[in-house]
């Protein structure tokens, strides 16, 4: 890796000699080219390393940093990953979009290694000012995917664990996030992993949508962005329509909007016994999603889906289970542990027979389901630009605002 200036490089290497000592060469000081680039390797590897376990331990903090710290935290991290800003300023009427490019903008041609140096800096002294360890230096097990924002990635015993990672916004779903859960989806798909488990970081299992998503749009833009939206949605709900492989939603806590809507598509679905159900779309103006229209009246039945999904009905566990959304409730104290438990007895199963097995329960309604997530999502883009959802979405933050 190259560095912008020699006093950069010495500046570093003298910042660092006394992990570079343990190599018996400090490269500032070395005459040997080979030696050197050995050395910058080795400091780039460790610092992606510093990085990557930053980007994890961000998310399980306790207290949520004041705004100046969030927008500096993604500033860093933006020039970290991307480089330089060369993005255009957003409009007028997006403050929260404007904020965060200024904030990148600022950083002007500050270096991608001095970034991720100050986003380790920033993370360890919030951690530290709650009293967690400091970061480990070591890389991450291999068996461990530290490549995502939101979602913590695990893969051992031919098991996929994919982990909601947002603890201190209750698991809420951003675009992002929408991203990250489809890629991981679909490298779980393609590797040699036999099972797939989802669940959530911290107290819930997921919170839904996050509202904030409605609140950088500015009108003139709302159309564009509510069918970008669907379309993201669309492809989101096709990942688990067309996963090949057992999939598994451990629900760790209360779940709402889509959280629930696509464990419809899910193959086995366990609940702690504290878990909750929540489908409050006629509240928010909206309408169901995840082919709940279609999984849930097929599963439950007619009346109590509607009970649901148009009269915003909350299940508890035991509720959710008599009425077949759920496979088991198991204790909460000791839920983790019993999932894990039974996942990997369920990957120590030939893969093939799994795969196969799911095709052929699944197969005959592969159709009807990618029409009813397109039905749903063009559904959900109508709702998103009508005024009855726009005040809905408007009364609850006012509501959360008192």
């Amino acid at each position: 890796m190259a560095f912008q200036s020699t006093q950069h490089f010495v500046r570093l290497s003298l910042f660092r000699s006394r992990k570079l000592s343990r190599l018996g060469c400090i490269c500032h000081r070395s005459s040997n080219v080979m030696d050197c680039q050995k050395v910058i390797r080795f400091m780039s590897t460790e610092l992606s390393s510093q990085f990557e376990m930053a980007k994890a331990k961000l998310n399980t903090l306790k207290n949520e940093p004041g705004n100046d710290v969030k927008l500096k935290i993604y500033a860093l991290f933006k020039q970290a990953t991307l480089g330089e800003n060369t993005t255009k300023k957003p409009g007028a009427f997006n403050f929260v979009g404007q904020a965060k490019w200024s904030a990148w903008h600022e950083l002007k041609k500050m270096s991608m290694d001095d970034a991720k140096q100050e986003y380790v800096n920033v993370i360890e002294k919030l951690a530290a000012a709650e009293g967690l360890e400091e970061t480990p230096t070591q890389e991450p097990s291999t068996e461990t995917q530290q490549k995502y924002e939101n979602l913590f990635v695990t893969k051992e015993n031919a098991v996929t664990r994919i982990v909601l990672n947002r603890p201190h916004k209750k698991n809420a779903l951003t675009r992002e996030m929408y991203e990250e859960i489809i890629a991981a989806l679909n490298e779980a798909a393609n590797d040699n992993s036999a099972v797939t488990i989802i669940t959530g970081a911290g107290d819930f299992f997921c919170s839904g949508n996050d509202l904030g998503n409605f609140m950088s749009i500015s009108p003139d833009k709302m159309q564009e962005i509510a069918v970008e939206s669907g379309d993201l949605l669309r492809r989101y709900v096709s990942a688990y329509i067309d996963f090949p492989k057992p999939l598994v939603a451990a629900v760790n806590g209360p779940a709402i909007g889509v959280a629930v809507t696509v464990l419809g598509l899910f193959d086995v679905v366990f609940a702690a016994e504290h878990a909750t159900f929540s489908t409050p779309f006629s509240n928010l103006g909206q309408s169901p999603e995840g082919c709940s229209t279609y999984t849930f009246p097929k599963i439950m039945g007619h009346s109590k889906a509607c009970e649901m999904m148009l009269f915003n009905r909350k299940l508890n566990a035991k509720e959710a289970h008599d009425c077949g959304l759920v496979t088991r409730v198991l204790h909460s104290d000791t839920f983790e542990a019993n999932v894990l438990a039974t996942v990997n007895e369920m990957a120590s199963l030939p893969v093939k027979s799994l795969v196969y097995s799911k095709a052929l329960m699944r197969g005959p309604e592969l159709e009807i389901l990618h029409k009813v997530n397109v039905d749903e999502c063009n559904r959900l883009v109508e709702r998103w630009t009508s005024e009855d959802c726009i005040n809905a979405v408007m009364k609850f933050f006012s509501a959360k605002a008192n």
